[in-house]
């Protein structure tokens, strides 16, 4: 047995793996964006058939008005916010603003709580 080989680990328990604040703003962001990409191609065959006909319209109004839409639409709005704020959080580091470790810890957790929070925010304001 070598030297390296005693050092792996036996049994990784990912439940017991704790991320940094910036890796699960960096995993939310990526998980944000693929459910804006999955989204969209739904969203747009929602406005096509809206637009076609009166019929149209009110059967996606009958659809979206639905609690389980109403809670796709909160998580939509989430992700599109999370992602806006933790890409402008990404291209600031990116240009040298806020790269310390403190303060990309600190921009991590104001996307983290900001996100939410904005969300529903609009979330309420759109349904109001």
């Amino acid at each position: 047995m070598d030297r390296y080989s005693r050092r792996l680990p036996v049994f990784l328990n990912l439940a017991q793996i704790r991320f940094p604040i910036g890796a699960i703003a960096s995993i939310a962001h990526r998980v944000s964006g693929v459910l804006l990409f999955i989204a969209l191609p739904v969203l747009a065959v929602l406005l096509d058939a809206s637009l076609r006909d009166e019929a149209g319209f009110a059967s996606v109004r009958d659809l979206i008005s639905s609690p389980l839409a109403v809670v796709a639409a909160g998580v939509l709005v989430w992700a599109l916010v999370h992602h806006v704020l933790a890409g402008i959080r990404h291209l600031l580091m990116d240009v040298g603003i806020g790269g310390e470790l403190e303060r990309a810890r600190a921009s991590a957790r104001l996307v983290l709580i900001a996100a939410p929070a904005l969300a529903v925010f609009l979330l309420f304001w759109g349904l109001s």
